[in-house]
């Protein structure tokens, strides 16, 4: 296709093994520790939010307030990374990081609903930000060994799935007059940290002649099949996980579970969404894209499938972990095909693009979400997720050319 990024880029192969190796464990480390700023959010938002919310129905609201925050800030970071390189967006971020958790604080204490949504907008800006962790991984390395850096940089959510879901457990007590107003202190300070670890960071600046150029229109390139099925499948992967993994915490409390079963049903999740981060990349490398992605989005759909045959801890328990995995499969697999869709001086346009429809279309579900929990059961929620999945299913299906299926 005459579109097509090229696939050698000797600009992009830049930086020497040790910076590589540098930022790819720096960018990991980051990830796990803004990766825990998620964690604390979902799992939190709804029960602050039924806590705080005039009418019940608002109880999710927060989070989608967070995924709001997502989509909106995620072109004005790429606007920030293009201009001023990615540290700059990096360091941005976990400023809107350390916001989030004094102004959650600050809404328990004084009982401020509205306030707690501001807050969760601004977590949202930090995980905006950090979104684009797995394609900074992949700038200055050999385009052979992409896909496993964007994806081992993506296994430190690992980390975040046993920070984040502990974080919660061990301080929601620790101000009794305040549930989780420690929680959102100590989770201010881990974004501090994490912006120590991202200003050692150094990632190749534009050479000027990707400065000059402007590249494709995003028409253009946004006409690819390839993009077309990249944005569908990973929006859809997203979109779903979101749906899903916003409503089950609160949903547990319905039928009678835990906060603290909650906490490790989430904790669980997470560590699956990022566990086989570590060997996704050569997955995708062995199997191609195409395969991965597909796979992704039947695990999904069998997540929901085991969702619907009960509701005890168990099942709650299964369905997240499925849902983590095929996540992974599905939204790294559909990142891998970003990158093969665009040229240097396109990339921060193009990957910010993707994430912003991936994005836009998660904060619909998200708002979704609540309301179906709140209006019918945990039971509709799971047999609305069908609907997606069938959609990118029939795009990967009618795309099928468009995309790498081997390795």
């Amino acid at each position: 296709m005459p579109d097509t990024a090229p696939t050698h880029d000797p600009a992009e192969a830049a930086l020497s093994p040790q910076a590589q190796r540098g930022n790819i464990a720096r960018l990991t480390i980051a990830q796990a520790l803004a990766g825990a700023n998620s964690v604390v959010v979902y799992a939190t938002g709804a029960i602050v939010g039924d806590m705080l919310a005039p009418a019940r129905a608002l109880a999710t609201l927060p989070l989608s307030v967070f995924v709001v925050g997502m989509a909106a800030c995620i072109l004005p970071a790429g606007v920030i990374a293009r201009r001023h390189g990615r540290r700059a967006a990096f360091l941005a971020g976990t400023g809107c990081g350390v916001l989030v958790g004094l102004l959650a604080a600050l809404a328990v204490m004084l009982g401020s609903f509205w306030l707690f949504c501001l807050a969760t907008f601004f977590g949202g800006a930090y995980a905006a930000v950090v979104l684009s962790f797995r394609f900074a991984a992949a700038d200055g390395v050999a385009p052979a060994r992409r896909a496993r850096a964007l994806s081992f940089v993506m296994g430190g959510g690992v980390a975040a799935g046993v920070v984040g879901p502990q974080l919660v457990t061990h301080t929601m007590y620790l101000w009794p007059a305040h549930m989780f107003a420690a929680t959102f202190v100590v989770q201010a300070a881990v974004a501090a940290l994490s912006a120590m670890v991202l200003a050692g960071v150094r990632l190749p600046r534009p050479t000027p002649a990707e400065a000059a150029a402007k590249g494709r229109p995003l028409a253009v390139i946004a006409r690819q099949p390839r993009f077309v099925i990249a944005v569908v499948c990973g929006a859809v992967s997203y979109m779903l996980m979101n749906f899903l993994m916003t409503a089950a915490p609160l949903a547990m409390r319905l039928c009678g579970h835990s906060q603290e079963s909650a906490n490790l049903g989430l904790q669980w999740h997470v560590i699956a969404m990022y566990a086989p981060s570590f060997f996704t990349g050569r997955l995708i490398t062995r199997f191609g894209a195409g395969r991965i992605v597909a796979l992704g989005l039947l695990l999904t759909a069998v997540s929901a499938a085991i969702g619907l045959t009960g509701i005890e801890v168990a099942h709650f328990w299964v369905t997240l972990v499925l849902l983590g995995i095929g996540w992974n499969f599905g939204f790294v697999g559909a990142s891998a095909l970003v990158l093969e869709c665009h040229r240097p001086e396109e990339k921060t346009r193009v990957q910010s693009f993707n994430d912003f429809i991936v994005f836009g279309t998660m904060a619909i579900g998200s708002f979704a979400s609540g309301g179906i929990l709140a209006a019918y059961d945990w039971a509709t929620v799971l047999w609305v997720s069908f609907v997606p999945l069938a959609l990118a299913a029939a795009a990967l299906a009618v795309g099928a050319g468009a995309v790498r299926w081997r390795g």
